[in-house]
């Protein structure tokens, strides 16, 4: 049961049961759910793959839990069959509501983190940033467009390097040492974002890289917003990115995806201070001894 570690070989069954697992979601589509998250963060979580009439990842959430990722539909599977799966583990994660509505109270027993969920935002209101809530960032917005004339490239192998410069940046104004926070991650998904269905905008002060945003479609119009980089040193950079993602980018977009904040008080109050629309559970699952 110790798995195989998470290679570009495994993409295709994987990322298949994955995507029958997001059928259908819509907005409440968990940002786990896709190939190339698991794979960018496999050392991170220590994620293995284990395939078999009942395939799982396992791996270890942030706060030390280790989990199972079911690539089934749970509700599917054999309870004795969950049983020795889950021999080792400490519960199946991340479970959307929708599955976990389904399963048996006799039978299983769940629970939440607020750490865990993700923040799920109405693209509309990046738009014009409206109302009181709201008004720090519009101003961030003007104060940012009074500063300079942002210019903007979609993201792609020739904006590359400037995506790592704005990480380097961000890195050294974070006071972050190479390999800390999630630079690795951030590397190998500037390298093969097109491979994992990456896209976004590289942005310019004149022309110094001052931000970009990498984002996966998880559903039609559903975005989550796996890397968003800027340089502090141009304050409000951040709102007037995710406004230019939701009014340019190529295709619709109806809802933005956060992702977790794992706890961390100031992701915690950056991605609350957007007002989000909900915030998406992922439920713990354990048989009942």
């Amino acid at each position: 049961m110790s798995g195989l570690p998470l290679t570009l070989a495994l993409r295709r069954p994987i990322e298949e049961a994955l995507s029958r697992l997001r059928e259908g979601s819509a907005e409440q589509c968990l940002s786990d759910h896709t190939f190339s998250n698991l794979y960018l963060f496999r050392h991170a979580h220590d994620y293995r793959y284990l395939p078999g009439d009942w395939p799982c990842i396992s791996g270890r959430a942030y706060d030390g839990t280790r989990h199972l990722m079911p690539l089934f539909a749970l509700q599917d599977a054999p309870v004795d069959a969950l049983r020795l799966l889950l021999e080792g583990h400490d519960c199946l994660y991340p479970i959307p509501q929708v599955q976990a509505d389904r399963l048996a109270p006799s039978l299983f027993r769940q629970w939440s983190s607020p750490d865990d969920a993700d923040y799920l935002f109405d693209a509309r209101q990046f738009a014009s940033y409206p109302g009181r809530a709201l008004a720090k960032k519009r101003n961030q917005v003007r104060q940012l467009l009074a500063a300079c004339a942002p210019r903007s490239v979609p993201f792609g192998v020739e904006a590359a390097d400037a995506a790592r410069q704005v990480l380097q940046g961000w890195m050294t104004q974070k006071g972050k040492a190479a390999g800390e926070a999630d630079e690795s991650a951030c590397l190998e998904a500037i390298a093969e974002a097109s491979a994992f269905g990456l896209e976004g905008f590289v942005h310019f002060a004149g022309d110094l890289p001052v931000g970009f945003v990498l984002a996966q479609e998880l559903q039609p119009g559903v975005f989550a917003m796996r890397f968003a980089k800027g340089l502090d040193s141009h304050v409000g950079i951040y709102p007037w990115m995710f406004q230019h993602f939701c009014r340019s980018f190529a295709r619709p977009v109806a809802w933005l995806n956060f992702e977790q904040d794992m706890g961390l008080a100031g992701f915690r109050r950056s991605k609350r201070s957007y007002g989000p629309a909900a915030l998406i559970p992922k439920l713990r699952v354990a048989l009942r001894d």
